[in-house]
């Protein structure tokens, strides 16, 4: 009941219950300027100025925020301003966004009274093309001959192995 061994299995099982950590959003606050790139692994909150590209899974550009670069992430919502390209899953234009510059997205909601110059494009995840069977040279001589769907091969018991043509 009160062994060693089940109280191990128990600290166990108790530490593949719990969730990765998640890491807390880098903050750029409003007095801070950035000259150069930015890349994160997480999320990004910006409130002062970047001057650089944005790579990162989630951004959000605050109220007062002024943003000067191509961006590329999972999400932004988007409160400030932002000058050049972005392109991403999900886009949000808050009614206080100012951006100029194109929008490659999956979703995007632009709320009243946000402001946009720029092209906007929607693209979809291709999905992989399906593998197609690769016909092989015996098969391409049964088309020719009359089509697949009317030859048969006869490799039965006592079969010669001759193709037959069913009429």
């Amino acid at each position: 009941m009160f062994s060693k061994s089940k109280k191990g299995n128990a600290a166990s099982d108790a530490d593949q219950a719990l969730p990765a950590k998640v890491a807390a959003p880098s903050i750029i606050s409003a007095d801070l300027k950035i000259v150069g790139d930015l890349h994160s692994d997480g999320e990004i909150q910006v409130d002062g100025a970047v001057e650089g590209d944005i790579r990162t899974r989630d951004l959000l550009i605050g109220k007062e925020a002024n943003v000067k670069g191509e961006i590329i992430a999972e999400s932004i919502i988007i409160h400030g301003s932002i000058n050049g390209q972005m392109k991403a899953r999900s886009v949000r234009l808050a009614n206080t966004a100012h951006v100029v510059g194109d929008i490659v997205h999956q979703d995007l909601a632009i709320e009243k009274g946000a402001f946009l110059e720029g092209h906007c494009k929607r693209y979809v995840d291709k999905p992989e093309p399906a593998k197609l069977p690769v016909a092989q040279k015996d098969d391409k001589s049964k088309v020719a001959s009359g089509g697949a769907a009317d030859a048969a091969v006869d490799k039965g018991k006592g079969g010669d192995g001759k193709k037959t043509v069913a009429a």
